[in-house]
Formats: structure tokens, sequence, C-alpha cells
């Protein structure tokens, strides 16, 4: 089946002595042009779960799946190339280089994964002004807002052509304006293309921009509806 899957997935950590169970049993679908929230305090699996589903961890038990593809199976050189041609990560700390131009870091993954400087450039340059960075392709982070940084971090993950997004509270470092627009951004990109997107947050407002809305407690899951928006947001 297509789409992101996990099925009774159940994942535990040690800590001391103690055995932490970071998600316990849960079962969720994220189907092409979704863009799905989970919510939850910190420490209640929402991290856990976008590691798994970018093969940065493997379950306990249960199965974790994208496009039909079991990620546990995945070899080490296997779990690299799906995260490098399949998934577009966008986190709360942008990681940008500092006195790097914003198109230079939006080619950072193009490169590594084998482009010349010149052919990144031309896949990632559509991407900066798809964000709005059209204007602002020469500046370096230290001359660019908050909330242009997150844009080039997003540009970054998307020049990849990904087929699953995945964001850990990548408007946590922004107001609510700049935000939504980050929100609004990640939504369309999902829709337009027709890729599964996965967001964790504990920013109640994200709900009006999302398809569905799921909540994390104590690593079990629980599903309720995404309100609709009182405005287009």
């Amino acid at each position: 089946m297509s789409g992101l899957q996990l099925r009774g997935v159940t994942k535990r950590y040690r800590s001391g002595a103690a055995t932490v169970t970071a998600l316990d049993g849960v079962t969720l679908q994220v189907d092409g042009g979704d863009f799905v929230g989970l919510y939850g305090p910190s420490g209640s699996g929402k991290s856990t779960l976008l590691m798994l589903a970018a093969a940065l961890a493997r379950p306990d038990s249960g199965s974790v799946t994208f496009d039909g593809r079991d990620l546990a199976g995945l070899s080490e050189r296997e779990s690299a190339l799906y995260r490098r041609c399949d998934v577009g990560f966008v986190l709360q700390s942008f990681h940008l280089m500092p006195h790097t131009s914003a198109l230079d870091n939006a080619t950072i993954k193009l490169t590594g994964g084998g482009c010349t400087l010149r052919q990144a450039r031309l896949l990632a340059r559509p991407w900066l002004e798809r964000v709005g960075l059209g204007e602002r392709l020469t500046h370096t982070p230290e001359e660019l807002s908050m909330g242009e940084r997150q844009r080039v971090a997003i540009a970054r993950a998307l020049a990849s052509e990904p087929r699953l997004l995945l964001a850990d509270e990548p408007t946590g470092n922004l107001d609510s304006a700049r935000g939504g627009e980050i929100l609004a951004l990640m939504r369309d990109i999902c829709h337009d293309r027709g890729i599964p997107g996965l967001l964790a947050t504990h920013d109640t407002g994200a709900a009006a921009y999302l398809d569905r809305v799921h909540t994390l407690r104590d690593g079990r899951l629980s599903e309720r509806a995404a309100p609709l928006p009182t405005s287009s947001p």
C-alpha cells in the first residue's frame, strides 16, 4: 500500500535502570496528499515516531513501511539513500551554514548526493523561489529573518523532490504569523505534489492547516477531527 504506514508499532528506550515506552502499539496511515498532525507534550513520542518514519530508528515490534517497503529491513546504506532521496525532513533548528548564501545552503542535500554545485543550484533555486526567497538568494543566514531561515530549510529539504515530508516542531522558533505561513506552505506542497506530510507540534493553532490531527500521550495515539479554519490561512 502507498504512503506511510505504521502498524502496531512499539518502541522502548532504556533510561538508567528504567525502561521508557515511547510508542505503545501505534497504528497510523498517512496517504499521498495528506498533511497530518501529531500533537502531544514533550516526551509523548512524537519525535520518536518521526525518527522511525525517517528510518533513523527501528521499532521493537510492529512495522513501519513507506510505499509498501519495510523500513526496518533496510541496510544502513539503504536507509541513508532513503533519507536522501525519499524524505524531506524539516526541523525546529535550521542548521544553516553561517556566512553562506541561501542558495548554497539549499544545495547541501543535493551536493551530498553527488550533484555538482552548478547542478544543485539549478535544482534548488526554483524551491527558494517557491518559498518566497527569490530575491534573497545571495543573503546569508545572518541577513535573514527567523522565518526566512526556516524557508531556506524547507527549500533544502524539498530540493531533492522527496516523496515524504516530515516536520518536527518547525514553527517553534517563529511568531504566530510566520508560523502560519510556514504551515500553509508545507500543506500546499503536500496537496500540490500529492506527497504525505507528517507534522509533530505542540502548537494548537496548527490544526487549522492540517487535514487530520492525532494526539500522542504516553506513547498511545488517538485521532480527532481537525477544526475547519474560520478564515483562509
